[in-house]
C-alpha cells in the first residue's frame, strides 16, 4: 500500500515553501512522530514529522527545492515494503503541482489536494452556480479568490454537490476575475525587467525568497483594498523613561525593561479600556476580541515578521519583556512556531531607534489598528504659557475605516496616551 506525503500546511496563509533538508533516504523504516524533513517558509524554518507507517519508498522533490506547493506529494511511504527504494528524487521543476502528478489526494482531510494534470483529469463534471444565491465554496477557495481578485459567482464548482474548491479558483480565467470599480486590475503587478532601461551588468539581481514574495503580496493586498487612515499624536515620556530607569536598577536578576516593552503593556490595557477598537473585519461581521494579543514588528533578513505578546494586558513587564527577548531572538532565527506570530489584534512597529521620528505603518490585515512609534527625543514644549523641555514621542495609530472609525481611534489614543504619560496607572 502507498502512502503519499506531502507537503505540509504549516500556517493559514502558506501556500508554498522551500524543502530545506531531507532527514530520511528510501528503505529508512519510519513511524508516527519521527522527524522525516525541513521546511522552510516565509516565516520560519520547521521540521515536519511522519504521521503514518511505513518504509520511505521514494522521495519525490529534492532536499533545496523552492516553490513546493502545499499539498503537493513529496515523497511516498510503503506500508508493506514492496515499493521500488531505488528511484531517484525529481528536480525542482517537479516540485510544483503543475508539473507533478500525485497519486492520491493529500494525507490531510482538511486540505483539498493540489491541482495536477491528472487530478483535473478525473475530477467531477464542474456543477454551475445558482443565479441569485450565495455560491457554495471552501473555506481555502474563499481565501483564494479573495486573494487573487476572482469573483466566485461566475465559477462552477467541481466540488462534492457542484461546491467550489481551490482547483476551480486556480484554474479560473482573467473573465471571472473582479475588477474593482475603476477597471483596473486587484493587484498591481511587479515592474519587468528591461534590458533597454537597465543594463544587466549595472546591477545585481537577488532573486526573492519567500519572505519578500509574501509580504509583497499581503502588503500591497492590504494597502489597496484596506481603507487606511492616520492619527498622530506627540506624547511626553519623562515619566515613563524615570519609570523605567526605577525598575530596572532596582532589578536583582539582571533584567531590563526596554521603552518597547512598556508602549506593548500601554498599548494591551489601552485596547481592553477601549475595546471597540480591539476588533477585526470579516467575511462574516467585525470580530471583537476578548483579549489583547499584541503583534510586534522584529527585522529578520530579508524582511519582517512580528511574533504576538498574547494576553499582554494580564502580564508584568518583567513578563513581557522575557518574552519578547525570546521570540526576537528566534523570530531572527527563523525558529518560530506558527502561533508565535499569528493571531494577533493590533500590532507595533517602532523604528525610533533609527531616529526616525515619525512615520506611518501599512496594517497588518485581519488586524484592525497598527500603531508606529517614532523616536523620543528633547523638545520645547508650552506649559501654562511658559516654554519648557521635554522628551517627546510621536506616534501614529493607522486605522481600518471599516472597523475603527475616526472616534474610535482617538478614543484609543487618549486611553494610551494615560498610560504612557503617567505610567503608574499601569499597575492599578
Amino acid at each position: 500500500m502507498t502512502i503519499p506525503i506531502t507537503m505540509p500546511a504549516l500556517s493559514p496563509t502558506m501556500e508554498e515553501g522551500k524543502l530545506s533538508k531531507w532527514f530520511v533516504k528510501p528503505g529508512d523504516k519510519v513511524k508516527p512522530g519521527d522527524v522525516i524533513a525541513e521546511i522552510e517558509t516565509d516565516k520560519a524554518s520547521m521540521e515536519v514529522e511522519a504521521v503514518d507507517e511505513g518504509v520511505v519508498a521514494r522521495l519525490l522533490v529534492e532536499a533545496g527545492a523552492e516553490g513546493v506547493k502545499v499539498n503537493a506529494v513529496i515523497a511516498e511511504l510503503d506500508g508493506e515494503g514492496g515499493a521500488d527504494a531505488t528511484a531517484p528524487p525529481r528536480g525542482k521543476a517537479e516540485a510544483t503541482p503543475q508539473k507533478s502528478t500525485p497519486k492520491a489526494p493529500s494525507a490531510s482531510p482538511s486540505r483539498e489536494p493540489a491541482s495536477s494534470p491528472s487530478v483535473a483529469a478525473a475530477a467531477p463534471r464542474p456543477v454551475p452556480q445558482q443565479a441569485g444565491r450565495r455560491p457554495r465554496s471552501s473555506p481555502l477557495a474563499r481565501r483564494i479568490a479573495a486573494q487573487k481578485g476572482v469573483d466566485l459567482s461566475a465559477l462552477s464548482g467541481s466540488g462534492p454537490g457542484g461546491r467550489i474548491i481551490r482547483r476551480d479558483v486556480e484554474r479560473a480565467s482573467p473573465a471571472t476575475r473582479a475588477q474593482p470599480s475603476g477597471g483596473v486590475a486587484s493587484l498591481i503587478e511587479p515592474a519587468v525587467l528591461d534590458d533597454r532601461v537597465y543594463d544587466p551588468a549595472s546591477y545585481d539581481l537577488v532573486p526573492l525568497d519567500n519572505v519578500r514574495k509574501v509580504t509583497a503580496r499581503r502588503l500591497t493586498q492590504s494597502f489597496m483594498q484596506v481603507p487606511h487612515f492616520p492619527l498622530t499624536i506627540d506624547l511626553e515620556i519623562d515619566r515613563l523613561l524615570a519609570a523605567r530607569k526605577a525598575m530596572n536598577d532596582a532589578a536583582t536578576d539582571g533584567s531590563k525593561v526596554s521603552v518597547n516593552d512598556m508602549l506593548i503593556k500601554a498599548a494591551a490595557l489601552a485596547l481592553m479600556a477601549c475595546p471597540d477598537a480591539n476588533a477585526s473585519f470579516t467575511d462574516k461581521g467585525i470580530a471583537r476580541h476578548k483579549a489583547a494579543h499584541v503583534s510586534v514588528a522584529v527585522a529578520i533578513e530579508g524582511g519582517l515578521i512580528t511574533p504576538v505578546i498574547r494576553d499582554a494586558h494580564s502580564k508584568g513587564l518583567s513578563q513581557i519583556a522575557a518574552e519578547m527577548k525570546d521570540l526576537a531572538a528566534r523570530a531572527r532565527d527563523r525558529k518560530l512556531k506558527p502561533q508565535e506570530y499569528m493571531g494577533g489584534t493590533f500590532s507595533i512597529s517602532n523604528l525610533g531607534m533609527f531616529g526616525i521620528r515619525a512615520f506611518a505603518s501599512i496594517l497588518n490585515p485581519p488586524e484592525g489598528m497598527i500603531l508606529s512609534v517614532g523616536e523620543g527625543s528633547p523638545r520645547a514644549v508650552v506649559r501654562n504659557g511658559e516654554v519648557k523641555v521635554a522628551t517627546v514621542m510621536t506616534v501614529t495609530l493607522t486605522c481600518d475605516h471599516r472597523v475603527v472609525d475616526g472616534a474610535t481611534g482617538a478614543r484609543w489614543l487618549q486611553e494610551f496616551r494615560r498610560f504612557v504619560e503617567t505610567p503608574e496607572t499601569m499597575l492599578l
